[in-house]
Formats: structure tokens, sequence, C-alpha cells
């Protein structure tokens, strides 16, 4: 989807506090870029910037889903919702979990992809499955259950929920792209 004029514009110092304005730099600084816009327009709500970033932290890279497969499970949900602020990032964050070209071919083509393990089908299916209907099926569910413990189970919900969420929020809010129109390479 193409990104028109951001219908919030990118937080300042001063429309983000000294705090959230500091934030935003370290984060900059960490992607390479001048601006990360998702960052600076979502740090214009102040505390409620820090609390999702906290819950966000937690999920990714914090949680106990491995890296590389917390990055599949991302890159997955930004090919499907279509976000290209998303795939941006994560082609980038991804490659250094693990997640090399042909890896990420796989992922765009989903669960049928020839050559996927049983366990990278299972997570695929169940993301795909997630996305389109905001529920897994009992079969989806107890063969994702062949994967993941208990923990991991609840994590990977909310780890495919909170960036289907991410992917609404980028796209309502035209959230405009930090590399521009050429995304990275893998």
């Amino acid at each position: 989807m193409a990104v028109t004029t951001p219908r919030i514009p990118s937080g300042t110092a001063r429309t983000l506090g000294p705090i959230n304005w500091v934030i935003c730099k370290v984060i900059a600084k960490g992607a390479g870029v001048p601006n990360p816009h998702l960052f600076t327009t979502l740090g214009r709500t102040g505390g409620l910037y820090r609390a999702w970033l906290f819950y966000s932290g937690h999920l990714m890279p914090g949680g106990r889903i491995s890296r590389k497969e917390s990055e599949m499970v991302i890159l997955r949900v930004a090919h499907l919702r279509d976000s290209a602020y998303e795939m941006d990032h994560h082609i980038r964050l991804g490659k250094r979990a693990g997640i090399d070209r042909d890896l990420l071919e796989l992922i765009k083509t989903g669960p049928d992809a020839p050559g996927l393990s049983t366990r990278y089908r299972t997570i695929l299916t169940a993301v795909d499955e997630l996305i389109a209907t905001k529920i897994l099926s009992d079969a989806t569910w107890n063969q994702l259950a062949t994967q993941f413990d208990e923990r991991r189970l609840i994590e990977f919900v909310l780890l495919v929920t909170q960036y289907d969420g991410l992917a609404t929020t980028l796209a309502t809010l035209r959230v405009e792209r930090d590399y521009g129109d050429r995304p990275p390479r893998p």
C-alpha cells in the first residue's frame, strides 16, 4: 500500500517531550535512520508510547520464542498485511536473526512453500489463520502445541496480533517509511 501524506506528522522535540525525544533518537541511531517515523508518531502519546514500547520489547526481542522464529512471524504478518514499513525494518532484523533471502522468499510464499520444515510450516499456517480469521482452529492449535509450550503458545498469539495491530496503526496513520520507497535488501 502506498503511503500518502501522514495523518499525524512525526513528532519533534517539543511535541514528544524530552523523554520520548531521547528514546526516539536512540531508536533512530540503532535503525540507522534520521527519523524513525513510527516511533516519532506514536511518541506523541506520552506515557502510552513508553508502555507500548515496554510491551513490544517483551514480545520482541525479549520473548521466549527464538529471534529467528519471531522475525518469521513478523515478516509473514507484514507480507500478508502489505506493510512496507514493517517489511523494511524486519528484513534487516530478520537477516541478523538468520533469515536469508531464500528463507524470506519461503516466508512470503507461505505455508505451502516447498522445502519448509514441519515446524516452520506450522508457524506460518498459524500466522495465516490468525490474520485471516482472527482465531485458530482446534487442528491448527493442536499442531502449534506440538511446537511450543504453553507460555510460547500465548506469546505466539500476542506476537501475531501485536504486529497485525501495528500494521493497522501504520496504515491508518499513514506513517511514512523510514528508508524511502526502496526497501533494504535481505
